[in-house]
């Protein structure tokens, strides 16, 4: 899978007919990082931050995925959520 096939579903997740269900939104995310930056390097956000330490605790669950790998699961979940919900 290239860098540009990579690019093509980034660009697609955003134009779903209908948004996907949260745990497959922190999926996409988790990938997108994965792929994009590697393991997680940054420290898991505060308590009040709900939001952030739920991407932050998905992301670190791709923690030892190669980005290459990331990214080939990033697309297919994609194609996935294509199907699921339209575009």
């Amino acid at each position: 899978m290239s860098e540009a096939d990579f690019d093509k579903a980034a660009e697609e997740v955003k134009q779903l007919k209908a948004k996907p269900a949260d745990a497959e939104m922190l999926r996409v995310y988790a990938l997108f990082k994965q792929a994009k930056v590697g393991d997680i390097n940054t420290a898991r956000p505060g308590m009040l931050d709900f939001t952030g330490k739920a991407k932050w605790d998905a992301w670190e669950k791709e923690k030892g995925k190669s980005q290459e790998d990331a990214r080939k699961e990033y697309i297919a979940f994609v194609e996935e959520l294509k199907g699921k919900y339209g575009i």
